[in-house]
């Protein structure tokens, strides 16, 4: 026990004994019996407020001391789970590889990584930081939030789990930093801050992906599946990609949460699949123009365009726009449902909509949607379905 501790206890065994003191001797012999039990309950309980607020400020020192690690700290912590995963692809005759990055999950040999790194492998091998190498297989990949599931027979020795952390506690400014293997580079190390979060990251399946933290931690090729980490070396996001022109980072980078994580990675090694949410709309965000065209006071809400035929929007009697007008020279698309609250939560975008169906729902649940309809304000209930291809 340190200085700080050994004090603490010798102060509550000080005021205690104090305190019982008081108890014994201050307390007049003439006092009646119910005086005296009034008097003992009223010291016991300020011994008992005393003794909860030094556990308070212990445990305020306790998080406060786990708060924030060095670097240096972090990396040597998180280092010996951080492995790298070369892929092969057979393209025809030739053979074509890469490399990213991954973190060890479980005990079990579960290496998590980006969908985009494994998927169409015809050989992963994944290896460790002492060099030790080893042929994975693939569990299971999700490409609607670009994370895959891969698993190796490894010594357990080498198998250190990363403990994941809650993304929903980031703050925009908050120090982080990324480990991976930038264009091969094993064990490196890049730092910055959460730059924003909540974005829509656009991906190759046709939906974007929702809820993404946004970094200026230098990511690069072969950073792909990599841990985001917070300054207590707990997972926050995988490393997912960059906004470039160039291919190499320019300043942005993107990693998907480990809120996403936690809820799809168990599902991913269970089943091999991750089945979305899905409402079967498209449209667009009210915008200040869409606002002052279709007589809105405020530019919030989402606009329904597109209603998917048999999809749960369409079973729920939402209606899409019937009718394009044009304003001094641009088409507006008029005379569909407004979402302006799902689940009780205000709308300003489609965004928080997809945040909303990533976060908390799930292929049969019930979803209730304000929206504005011929300038009036009705609730409707959907039946979520899963996602088609």
């Amino acid at each position: 026990m340190d200085k700080s501790g050994i004090f603490v206890g010798a102060t509550v065994g000080s005021i205690s004994a104090f305190i019982i003191f008081s108890i014994l001797f201050i307390i007049p012999a003439e006092s009646n019996e119910a005086a005296i039990q009034n008097q003992i309950d009223e010291n016991e309980l300020q011994v008992q407020n005393q003794i909860d607020e030094i556990n308070n400020l212990i445990l305020q020192e306790s998080k406060t001391s786990s708060l924030t690690l060095s670097l240096m700290e972090i990396f040597e912590k998180a280092e010996p789970g951080v492995v790298r995963v070369n892929t092969i692809r057979n393209q025809t005759v030739n053979e074509t590889g890469g490399v990213g990055s991954g973190f060890v999950f479980d005990k079990m040999g579960h290496i998590i990584t980006n969908a985009h790194v494994v998927e169409g492998s015809t050989k992963t091998i994944v290896t460790f930081l002492d060099g030790r190498s080893y042929n994975a297989e693939i569990i299971g990949v999700d490409e609607y939030t670009d994370i895959g599931v891969i698993k190796v027979n490894a010594d357990l020795k080498l198998l250190q789990p990363l403990s994941l952390g809650d993304s929903s506690n980031l703050n925009v400014g908050e120090p982080i930093a990324a480990i991976g293997n930038p264009f091969g580079l094993s064990g490196s190390m890049t730092s910055g801050i959460v730059s924003q979060m909540g974005r829509l990251l656009p991906s190759g399946s046709g939906y974007s992906i929702p809820d993404v933290i946004q970094t200026d931690a230098a990511i690069n090729p072969g950073n792909s599946g990599g841990p985001l980490l917070n300054m207590r070396g707990n997972i926050v996001g995988i490393n997912t990609a960059i906004q470039s022109t160039t291919g190499e980072f320019t300043g942005v980078g993107f990693a998907i949460p480990s809120q996403t994580v936690a809820k799809i990675v168990p599902i991913l090694i269970d089943e091999g699949e991750y089945k979305h949410p899905w409402i079967g709309i498209s449209g667009r965000d009210i915008d200040p123009d869409t606002a002052n065209v279709l007589g809105l006071k405020d530019a919030l809400g989402f606009l329904i365009i597109t209603v998917v035929e048999n999809s749960p929007a369409a079973d729920a009697g939402l209606i899409g726009s019937d009718k394009i007008i044009e304003v001094d020279g641009k088409e507006y698309s008029i005379g569909g449902d407004i979402i302006v609250a799902v689940d009780g939560m205000d709308v300003r975008k489609i965004d928080d909509i997809l945040v909303h169906l990533q976060r908390v729902k799930t292929v049969g649940d019930e979803m209730n949607l304000e929206i504005l309809r011929d300038g009036r304000t009705t609730n409707v209930t959907i039946i979520l379905q899963e996602r088609p291809n």
